[in-house]
This record gives C-alpha cells, sequence and structure tokens, in this order.
C-alpha cells in the first residue's frame, strides 16, 4: 500500500515522532492511522525501558505556583544533553508534571521509593480493618499484598493518572517524550510546598 505525505504528516502531528518512524508505523499498520498511534506507543515504551539505563546528566528545575498562591513545586527532571533540556517539548513537560504534583500531592516519584516506615505504618491500619471485617486469616497475607502494592502506586507519581489526561500514567507520559525527544527522561525529585 502507498503511503502519502498527508498520512505521514497526520501522524507526525498527532504522535510529534519523526517522520521515517510515522511512515514505517503506517506500512506496517497498511496505511490505518489508530493502528499506527499504537504501534508507535508500544515502540515507545520499548524504547524508553531500553533507555531507561542511560545517564540524565542534564535537565531542568521548573516550577508551579497555583493561583491561589497556596500551593507550589519545584521539581528536578533529567535527560542526556542540553540540547533537549533546552527544547519547548521537555520544558512543557516539566511544567506538566510540576502541575500535576501540585493537584495530586504525590509523596515519592515511584513505587519502590515508598519508605518501609510509610508501609509499616499503613500495614498497621490494614489488619486493624482486616480484623475488623472478619475475613479468614488464611487470606491475611494475601490481601496485604494486594493493599501495599496499591498503597505504593497510590502515592507515587509515576503511577497516578495524569491530572490532564486520566487515561494515561504519568509515567506513560514520561515514555511519550521519550520517544519523541528520543533520551532518557527521569523525574529526579520533587518538593511540594502549601498552606
Amino acid at each position: 500500500m502507498e503511503i502519502s505525505l498527508d498520512q505521514i504528516k497526520s501522524l507526525r502531528a498527532k504522535t510529534g515522532v519523526s517522520m521515517q518512524s510515522c511512515k514505517k508505523a503506517l506500512e506496517e499498520t497498511n496505511g490505518d492511522e489508530t493502528k499506527a498511534v499504537e504501534l508507535l506507543r508500544k515502540k515507545g515504551e520499548a524504547k524508553a525501558a531500553e533507555r531507561g539505563d542511560r545517564t540524565t546528566g542534564e535537565g531542568i528545575v521548573t516550577s508551579y505556583i497555583h493561583n491561589n498562591f497556596k500551593i507550589g513545586v519545584l521539581v528536578q527532571i533529567g535527560c542526556e544533553t542540553d540540547f533537549v533540556a533546552r527544547s519547548e517539548d521537555f520544558q512543557n513537560l516539566g511544567k506538566d508534571i510540576a502541575m500535576h504534583i501540585a493537584g495530586m500531592s504525590p509523596q515519592y516519584v515511584s513505587p519502590d521509593d515508598v519508605s518501609a516506615e510509610a508501609v509499616v505504618a499503613e500495614q498497621n491500619v490494614w489488619r486493624a480493618q482486616l480484623a475488623k471485617e472478619g475475613k479468614p486469616e488464611a487470606m491475611h497475607e494475601k490481601i496485604m499484598q494486594g493493599k501495599e502494592k496499591k498503597f505504593r502506586e497510590e502515592v507515587s507519581l509515576l503511577k497516578q493518572p495524569f491530572v490532564k489526561n486520566p487515561e494515561i500514567m504519568v509515567e506513560k507520559l514520561i515514555s511519550d517524550a521519550v520517544l519523541k525527544l528520543g533520551e532518557n527522561i527521569k523525574v529526579l525529585r520533587f518538593t511540594r510546598y502549601s498552606f
């Protein structure tokens, strides 16, 4: 099937991916734009995972102050080169993540960062709930594991639904940026201030 320049441009406008990658995706999906977008997303997630080990020696510190001046966020986001750090796409990503942090109040970057103390404190609450609910003791361990996984994800930036588009997680927002910008991108740390 012959892929037209208009089809390639349309897909590029939707995904921000290179013309060559758009053309290949359209060829692989017989010109079906919806399937091509999905294919590019899958490839992007694979590339983001591939790039995950590359060092992020450059980046930006960006901020967000809510319009009531009662919430403020500083976030440090790393990438591989100064060229990408200065790009509008990367800076907009930083602003979006800072705004998300202001709105959703995550406490950690990823589930692996959640402190053992925080988990233990929650486990005490869960045990009391399970005892009160009268769940069989044999099920307690499995229930506790599920509750811990859910808790870790709820308080972690990367696993939260993105505030501007709840259909995707913040980690997906970042992996899409990795695909578009061609570099490893990491949220290194953040601080949220509020009254």
